[in-house]
C-alpha cells in the first residue's frame, strides 16, 4: 500500500501542471504543502512529513522544497546540495520541485512559489531570512519549528546559546512565522531536561526530533485552521537573544570559571570549536613552545585535585588534563585535538610530551 501512495506522490509532483493537477485532480484531494530547511537535522523534519504523507488518511503532500544553494564541502574542492536537498533526492523526490533561492524573496522564486498554491509552509533551520511577500502566499500561514521554549532565545543560535548559560531546562516550539524574529504565536511546544554532558550537535538532534513528532501531532489543528486560534502570543517582555556564533568567539579564557568554560566547550562543539593556546615546557632548558589546541570534551573538576609547582601548571589526573580556572576551579579536559591532527584522548596526549611540562597561557 505504502509503495502505491508513494508512486502516486510522486506522479503528482513530476505532472506538467504540477500544483495546479495537484490541487484539482480528483485522485489527490491533499493540501500542499511546501518544506524549507537546510542542515542534516532538518532532514528529520522532512522524514517524518514524507512518511505521514503516506497514510491513507493524510491531508496534506509534500509539493516542493525549499533549501539553501548548493555550496563547497570537502575543503572546497566539490560543489554540494545542502544536506536537505541531499536527503530529498536520495527519497526520489523530483530534483524540479527542489527550490535554492540566494534569497527567499526573489521574483523568479516566488512566482514559482505561487504557481504551487501552498496551502501551508513548515520551515525547520531554513537559514534565510522570510519577507513579507513570501508570508503572504500560503492561506494558512507558516510554521517554525524552533529549538527552544520561546519567547527564550529567539535567534540563530539558541541550542549553542542556551547550553552557554548552563540552562538546565530547554524545549522545541511550533510557532507562526511573522516578520519579527522567531516572534509569532506558539501553537504548542514540548520541554527537555538537559543533562550537563550533552553537546550542542546532539541536543540540536534531540530537539528536532521532537519537534518533527510534535508537528505531525499538530498538523491536523494547522490544517483546519484551529490552530491559529489557540496559539498563545508570545510575552515579548521575557523575551531574550540567542546570536548567531562568531569564530572569535572560540577562544578559552582560563581566569573564568571551569563550569563557564565546560558549557562554552558543549556549546560551541562541531563549529567552532573551542580554542586554547598552551605552552610546552622542556624541562631541560626551559624553552617553550606555544601549541593551539581545540578543546574537544571537558567536564567539571568536582574533587581535589594536584596541584602543579605553580598557578599556570596543568596537571594529568585520572586520565585528563586538569587546567586551573578562576575562583579555585579546574576543568578536566578529557579529548583535544592538534592542528592538522585527529582527536586524542588525554592520556595520548599526556604521554606524547614525554616529561616535558605543560602550561596554560
Amino acid at each position: 500500500m505504502n509503495s502505491s501512495l508513494m508512486l502516486r506522490r510522486f506522479f503528482c509532483f513530476n505532472s506538467t501542471t504540477t500544483a495546479v493537477a495537484a490541487t484539482s485532480s480528483t485522485s489527490s484531494k491533499k493540501k500542499p504543502l511546501v518544506f524549507l530547511g537546510s542542515p542534516q537535522v532538518s532532514s528529520t523534519v522532512l522524514d517524518a512529513l514524507f512518511e505521514a504523507s503516506k497514510a491513507p488518511n493524510s491531508l496534506f503532500e509534500v509539493a516542493a522544497i525549499v533549501t539553501q544553494p548548493p555550496a563547497r564541502r570537502d575543503r572546497g574542492k566539490k560543489l554540494m546540495p545542502s544536506p536537505v536537498a541531499e536527503f530529498a533526492l536520495d527519497k526520489g523526490f523530483p530534483s524540479d520541485l527542489i527550490f535554492t533561492p540566494e534569497r527567499a524573496g526573489e521574483d523568479t522564486f516566488l512566482s514559482n512559489l505561487r504557481a504551487l498554491q501552498p496551502e501551508l509552509c513548515i520551515t525547520a533551520a531554513y537559514g534565510n531570512i522570510l519577507p513579507t511577500k513570501f508570508l503572504n502566499i500560503p492561506p494558512l500561514g507558516t510554521v517554525n519549528i524552533h529549538p527552544s521554549l520561546l519567547p527564550l532565545y529567539r535567534g540563530a543560535a539558541p541550542v549553542q546559546r542556551a547550553l552557554q548559560d548552563g540552562a538546565k531546562e530547554t524545549g522545541v516550539s511550533l510557532a507562526f512565522t511573522v516578520r519579527a524574529l522567531d516572534a509569532g504565536p506558539v501553537i504548542a511546544y514540548e520541554t527537555l531536561e538537559v543533562d550537563d554532558q550533552i553537546k550542542a550537535q546532539d541536543l540540536l538532534a534531540l530537539l528536532f526530533s521532537e519537534g518533527s513528532k510534535l508537528l505531525i501531532h499538530e498538523l491536523p489543528s494547522i490544517l483546519d485552521g484551529s490552530a491559529r486560534l489557540k496559539a498563545q502570543p508570545q510575552d515579548d517582555s521575557k523575551a531574550t537573544l540567542a546570536p548567531k556564533i562568531s569564530v572569535e568567539e572560540s577562544w578559552l579564557s582560563f581566569d573564568q570559571e571551569a563550569s563557564v568554560l565546560h558549557n562554552k566547550v558543549r556549546a560551541f562543539a562541531g563549529w567552532p570549536g573551542t580554542r586554547a593556546k598552551v605552552a610546552i615546557v622542556d624541562s631541560e632548558n626551559g624553552r617553550h613552545n606555544i601549541v593551539d589546541l581545540k578543546i574537544i570534551t571537558t567536564r567539571v573538576c568536582d574533587h581535589s585535585i594536584v596541584q602543579g609547582d605553580e598557578v599556570d601548571d596543568i596537571s594529568y589526573v585520572k586520565d585528563s588534563l586538569v587546567f586551573p580556572c578562576g575562583r579555585s576551579t579546574a576543568l578536566e579536559v578529557l579529548e583535544l585535538q592538534l592542528p592538522g591532527k585527529k582527536v586524542f584522548r588525554a592520556a595520548a596526549f599526556w604521554n606524547g610530551l614525554r616529561g616535558q611540562k605543560l602550561k596554560k597561557l
